[in-house]
């Protein structure tokens, strides 16, 4: 089984992190096979010489290659029966745990993959795999402190492992430590120049430490090693936003507007409008955000501050707009009632 298959997880908001597998070492030659035992001599109560007794671990042995051999075929159910067959017979087989591992993991059951990367990682505790694959899955079930364990503990034996490196910067951003994800997100950076997976990594440990210059850089050549997604297009509009970069906001935005608008996208594309200075099309960018989504409070929020402009602007007189802004924050305000400084605006304007 390929344990490099990509699994992908929930991390910080709007930054994709993608968990990688492990290659399998079941087809190397001699590598965690099962340690055969010697042979016992049971002696006879009637005096007769000695006879050999059958070892277990050659039924064991048996149940592996089965396993494997079903899933060569793709027959997974069938292969982990084998598998199962294998621990039962000789509890002592690393390779069998991590055998029926993979394929609990395929199946998304990651609390059975768990258990059986875990046994396999306490019966051999220099084998990278199973320490790998034991801090995945515990990823897999959002038990991140735990999978930084088990990642540091697999670093400990390959530390120039990609994927161990991608995945335990990933999940120090995800317990809110930055500056421990920034060495592991570089790492794998330098093993991998062009995995953008890793470039995103490396910009959230970065944007949470408010580095943003860094976060762009790392951002653009992910761009330029990907697809151009929302996530990856919000980010760095995000970022570019933090440093006052609000033209080349806009047109970041742009690429996602024209081609697949979200209220999100075109919220914050009125927001980098309006620091412009380019009014009308700020409002109508947040006009835009609540057709699409008619509960996006952030872009009510925009429209109440453009009419709000409109109203000053008007020298007061315009009570239209001003009604009209009150109006889309008290919306808000239903929407989303943790909002203090709209009350406070509210509260200043009615």
């Amino acid at each position: 089984m390929d344990r490099h298959n990509a699994i992908p997880t929930i991390v910080t908001v709007l930054f994709p992190v993608v968990l990688v597998g492990c290659q399998s070492l079941d087809a190397a030659a001699g590598r965690n096979n099962p340690k055969m035992e010697p042979v016992v001599l049971s002696t006879t109560n009637d005096g007769r010489e000695p006879a050999f007794s059958a070892p277990e671990p050659v039924k064991a042995d048996e149940s592996l290659s089965k396993a494997r051999a079903l899933g060569a075929q793709g027959k997974w159910e069938e292969a982990l029966t084998e598998y199962e067959r294998a621990i039962a017979e000789n509890p002592s087989l690393t390779t069998a745990y991590l055998g029926a591992g993979d394929i609990y993991r395929r199946q998304g059951d990651y609390s059975k993959a768990e258990t059986r990367y875990g046994k396999a990682a306490s019966l051999e505790p220099a084998n990278f795999d199973a320490q790998y694959l034991h801090g995945l899955s515990l990823q897999l079930l959002s038990r991140i402190s735990d999978s930084v364990r088990a990642y540091l503990r697999a670093l400990t034996i390959r530390p120039d492992d990609f994927n161990a490196n991608l995945n335990l910067g990933t999940a120090y951003v995800q317990l809110g430590e930055p500056s421990e994800a920034i060495p592991y997100a570089r790492k794998a950076v330098e093993l991998n120049p062009k995995d953008a997976p890793a470039r995103i990594n490396l910009a959230a440990a970065y944007r949470d430490l408010g580095q943003h210059e860094s976060a762009i850089v790392e951002l653009q050549q992910a761009a330029e090693l990907t697809d151009l997604s929302e996530p990856l297009l919000l980010n760095l509009a995000d970022s570019l936003g933090k440093v006052g970069r609000y033209e080349e906001m806009v047109n970041t935005l742009d690429q996602l507007v024209k081609t697949a608008p979200t209220a999100v996208a075109c919220e914050r594309s009125g927001f980098a409008l309006f620091r412009l200075r380019r009014y009308s099309e700020s409002i109508a960018a947040f006009r835009r955000a609540i057709e699409l989504d008619p509960n996006h409070y952030p872009a009510l929020n925009g429209i109440g501050v453009c009419l709000i402009n409109e109203w000053h602007f008007s020298s007061q007189t315009n009570n239209a707009a001003r009604e009209e802004a009150l109006e889309c924050w008290r919306k808000s305000l239903q929407i989303e009632r943790n909002q203090p400084r709209i009350l406070e605006f509210i509260g200043r304007f009615q």
